[in-house]
Order: structure tokens, then sequence, then C-alpha cells
């Protein structure tokens, strides 16, 4: 076991690295932020949950280098690429198009769990983030396997805490903005960031 004093401060550096790249705007936070804006808690916890377990199947490739391998198998990288672009412009569209809360049925449709999985899977700054993030931290475990292990399961808290606090930031904006003005407003401005911090995402791929 490694020394607490040289444990902590790597801990305390792995978390604040995580917080910084992988917490900061990109496809996955601001779709989850613009979804819980436009739909609410309860109605966009599924696609919540969905990003999650999606951005978790990309730091577990990136533990077991399968990233690597996918990023070298172009047409593979092109087609992950193409599928992430598609899904945000069709995202972004429900996002800007979606009714007030207050003009809501029980039968209105918001993301699904399965469409954040597979944005959380094909996200850019995903695969970018994580792997920066898992590759520059140590721990200080002789034994790799230990090191993997404990390293993917920090991230794994921060991934979920990550989701949960731009979820609730969405949530915020909700609760004030029933009046159809202001909720297009806010839907189509949030919708125009998603685009925006995507294209930013898919470039430096």
């Amino acid at each position: 076991m490694t020394p607490s004093y040289e444990f902590w401060p790597a801990l305390l550096s792995l978390l604040l690295a995580s917080l910084v790249v992988m917490g900061s705007p990109g496809p996955s936070t601001i779709s989850v932020t613009a979804v819980g804006a436009a739909f609410g808690f309860r109605r966009s916890l599924p696609y919540c949950f969905g990003l999650i377990l999606g951005t978790t199947v990309i730091l577990i490739a990136v533990a077991g280098g399968i990233v690597s391998l996918l990023l070298s198998v172009p047409q593979l990288t092109r087609v992950l690429i193409v599928g992430s672009a598609l899904y945000i412009a069709y995202l972004a569209f429900k996002i800007a198009t979606a009714p007030p809360l207050s003009e809501m049925t029980p039968d209105t449709v918001a993301p699904s769990f399965v469409g954040g999985l597979l944005l959380g899977i094909s996200n850019p700054k995903a695969f970018l983030s994580i792997a920066a993030v898992f590759a520059s931290s140590h721990l200080g475990f002789q034994s790799q396997l230990v090191e993997a292990v404990l390293k993917a399961a920090v991230l794994i808290a921060m991934i979920i805490a990550i989701h949960m606090f731009w979820l609730m930031a969405g949530v915020s904006f909700s609760r004030v903005l029933r009046r159809p003005v202001s909720s297009r407003i806010v839907n189509v401005s949030l919708a125009a960031v998603l685009i925006f911090t995507a294209a930013l995402a898919l470039i430096r791929v």
C-alpha cells in the first residue's frame, strides 16, 4: 500500500484534473444540461444515466488500452465521429423545439437512455479527456492492476458527480422558465451551445 503522504496528494491531483478536464463543457455535459432545462429532472434521468454508462464504457476502454486500438483504425474513427455528429444535431433539434414544461404532457418524449448511451460512447471529447487524465495520473501503487482499478473507480465516481451536477444546473433553469417565449429562447440557446461545443470537440479529434 502506498504511504498516505504520497497517496492523498496524488488522489487530490487526480480529482482536480478530472474535474477540470472531464467536467468542462462538451457534448455530454452541455447536452445533459440542455435536456434538463428542456424536459425537467424526471424526464431527463434516463438520458443522464445513459450518458453516465456510455462514458464509463469509454473509461473502461481507456483502462484496457482499447481506445488506442480503435483510434488506430481511421475508418472506425470516422464512423464514430459521423454518428456522434448526427445524433448531436438531432438532439439539438429536439431541445430547440421542446415545448415549455408547463405545456408538456405525459406523452411528451424526452431523449432516451439509449440516446444518452450512444452519445456517451461516441463522444469525441470523452475519448480525449479521459485518456489524458487516466494516462497522466499515478497513485503510486506497484501493482498496475490495483492502480488501474482504483483510478477507474475514482473516475467513475467523478463521471456520476459531473453529469448529475450539469443535469441539476439545467433543471435549475427549467424551474423558472415556464413561459413559452423564455423557454424557447433558452432551449434554442442551449441547443446552439451544444452544436458549438460538439464542433470544437470534433475539430480536435
